[in-house]
């Protein structure tokens, strides 16, 4: 018989005592976002090594994001869902803030003044609307009426409406995503899915056949603000003023073209070191990407 006095008790490895920490990840998701992480960095350096304190300020960034993302893993999904209504709230309350005495700047009123910094509050609601709807659905689970699509509808109604009337056409797309997603994957029948679609896939079918009508000089679109049909007329065609409001778009097509299929190499991107990218640390890192590797 072995000695129970001479049983060693095994020590758990540095690894094993971070079990509990790592119960919070998804393996394969944590090592995809890794690496798009490093894709990033890589173009920033080359992009912004140059350029000030971006690269730093980025790499900053990343780390604080990191650390939130490790806190946030730890918490348990109930946590999260309780959470929801407070978070939704306070979103809301902001953005009607924002519509009253918000900081209005190049024409666009996004911006509260809180004393101690200016925060924009649309970005809490990226991450308030698609939390709110799973717990709306989560209590309405197992007795889902049209009822209930529609109350979801309109959680996701008001703050899309409050995002649009600052402008912020871009952040208003995002949220409504977000959210149309939610109510979706909780079971929204095809058959309320697919006209929308298809009427959203006949109009872009239709702008880009009658473009160069609709973008003319004079017209105006209903609903959009000027700058708005400007961006998309842009998109279109931006040849039609390549030293105004095509320049950006244009040379990112350029430096894109420029590295071909298997790119410059790294630093090496000469439309991006010349400075012919305009926003090269922002809107159009794809353009620095794609000309230094393919």
């Amino acid at each position: 018989m072995t000695d129970p006095m001479a049983v060693v008790f095994e020590q758990p490895g540095p690894w094993q005592r971070l079990a509990p920490l790592r119960q919070g990840f998804d393996a394969p998701l944590l090592l995809a976002l890794m690496a798009l992480t490093a894709a990033g960095l890589l173009a920033m350096y080359s992009a912004g090594y140059s350029h000030g304190t971006r690269f730093l300020d980025h790499g900053r960034n990343l780390l604080i994001a990191f650390t939130v993302m490790a806190v946030m893993a730890q918490v348990p999904p109930q946590r999260l869902l309780s959470a929801a209504p407070p978070l939704y709230a306070l979103g809301v309350a902001l953005l009607l803030a924002v519509a009253l005495f918000g900081l209005t700047r190049k024409g666009a009123t996004r911006w509260l003044n809180i004393g101690i910094t200016v925060i924009q509050p649309s970005e809490i609601m990226k991450i308030a609307m698609p939390l709110m709807l799973a717990w709306w659905f989560q209590k309405r689970e197992g007795q889902l009426r049209p009822l209930d699509f529609a109350v979801a509808g309109a959680l996701l109604a008001l703050p899309v409406g409050l995002i649009l009337r600052q402008p912020d056409l871009g952040t208003a797309l995002l949220v409504l995503a977000s959210g149309l997603a939610v109510i979706f994957f909780a079971g929204l029948s095809w058959k309320l899915v697919l006209p929308p679609v298809l009427l959203a896939l006949t109009g872009i079918a239709l702008l880009v056949i009658f473009g160069d009508r609709w973008c003319a000089e004079g017209v105006r679109w209903p609903l959009l603000h000027a700058y708005q049909q400007q961006r998309v007329c842009t998109l279109l065609d931006p040849f039609a003023d390549p030293l105004g409001k095509g320049f950006h778009v244009i040379q990112g097509m350029i430096a894109i073209g420029s590295g071909g299929w298997l790119g410059k190499g790294f630093m090496q991107g000469t439309q991006t070191h010349l400075e012919f990218i305009p926003e090269r640390t922002t809107d159009f890192i794809f353009a620095v990407w794609a000309e230094e590797w393919g």
